[in-house]
């Protein structure tokens, strides 16, 4: 389990490091900086992908996506008694994400290139990478290091260091370029670990969604991330997964209703009352949302972490309780990050005992998280 987030340079995150539970609430008034927490997380997703660049670029480059105000703000400037203005830096221009468990730690440092004479100069580049064991980096603890162009890597059993990559590109990472069975095991488990985190914000219910249309239907055990394949990630929850707990969520949101799958992969859903089945065309938004959410938070095949953003959206304030419920019991299976606003879905959360909060406000533009002790957290220097 992720124990510990740490954020600096990114949007309005000057400066987070903020404990992660098993299940973790993020919430805070609209431009608290809640989206910007949820995108970092992606953004580290991306590292084990190979596109932290490109989702840079794709958010506006490092330049639009950097702190904007001060370095540091000086205790004059948080009491008013002088304007907030720039002061002389004392550290490089920098994005910073980073994460650590009982087990390892990582952290990535993204800066500014020096211009040259190509075209792709406003591409930010890896500065600087670091793997540790143990939940704080230290000198005797590093498993793998880059800086620039160069990474070493750690025998676990000698501990001597030995070379990874001499010229690695500025816009690889040492996570997809140096992960290898043989020489780079602590990589490879920390890039597959990284992939395999799953990340909900795209679940579309519209007229023209695809979940609402017929599918090819192939064993599924992991829902996607629109949701399309929603009536197979339904039957092979039928088939090798909670199938009781699945019956028990969608009863106790929708008074006893039961799923089924026709034979095209749609899902329908059987009503008391009514004389045959309601096709996924007849389904309200809320409805078919929730029921993509039962299938995400379902799986029979659960990730070590899930994220969620906004889960409630469409839903009717009824079905908050039942979600709330189910969200509680996935977290017994897999670490939750959800992100929201809706107060009745958090403060519903927030009685679980394995529940942590965070409670994200601003500050002179900066995002801060209310009365949360801040772990401990070190950044690798370059």
């Amino acid at each position: 389990m992720i124990e510990t987030l740490a954020i600096s340079g990114y949007r309005s995150l000057r400066d987070l490091v903020v404990p992660l539970g098993p299940l973790t609430v993020v919430t805070g008034a609209n431009g608290s900086g809640k989206s910007s927490l949820y995108r970092a997380l992606r953004l580290l997703s991306d590292v084990a992908q190979g596109r932290v660049i490109a989702s840079l670029a794709s958010e506006g480059g490092l330049s639009s996506t950097l702190w904007a105000g001060p370095e540091k703000f000086s205790r004059a400037m948080k009491s008013g008694d002088m304007p907030v203005q720039g002061t002389r830096r004392d550290g490089p221009v920098s994005l910073k994400l980073g994460f650590s468990s009982a087990d390892h730690g990582y952290a990535i440092d993204l800066g500014l290139p020096i211009p040259g004479n190509s075209r792709f100069d406003h591409d930010p580049e890896i500065k600087l990478e670091a793997l540790w064991m143990g939940p704080a980096i230290g000198r005797s603890n590093l498993l793998a290091e880059r800086r620039g162009d160069f990474v070493r890597l750690r025998d676990a059993d000698s501990g001597s260091w030995r070379d990874g990559a001499r010229s690695i590109p500025a816009v690889d990472s040492m996570v997809t370029h140096c992960a290898d069975s043989r020489d780079g095991l602590e990589l490879l488990q920390l890039r597959e670990r990284m992939r395999g985190w799953r990340f909900y914000d795209d679940l579309r219910t519209d007229r023209d969604a695809p979940a609402r249309r017929a599918q090819v239907g192939t064993f599924t055990p992991v829902l996607s991330g629109d949701g399309a394949d929603i009536g197979a990630a339904i039957q092979t929850i039928f088939e090798i997964g909670e199938r009781e707990a699945l019956a028990d969520t969608i009863a106790d949101a929708f008074d006893g209703a039961t799923l089924q799958v026709g034979e095209r992969f749609e899902v329908e859903m059987r009503q008391h009352g009514l004389l045959r089945p309601l096709s996924v065309t007849e389904l309200s938004d809320g409805t078919l949302r929730y029921i993509l959410l039962a299938a995400a938070l379902l799986s029979p095949r659960p990730p070590e972490l899930m994220i969620l953003n906004e889960p409630e959206a469409s839903l009717h304030p009824d079905l908050l309780g039942p979600l709330a419920r189910l969200i509680v019991k996935a977290s017994a299976r897999c670490q939750i990050i959800l992100v929201s606003h809706a107060a009745p879905l958090v403060e519903a959360l927030e009685r679980s005992p394995d529940a942590r909060s965070l409670r994200l406000h601003k500050e002179l533009g900066e995002t801060l998280v209310e009365d949360v002790e801040r772990p401990r957290w070190t950044w690798p220097s370059r």
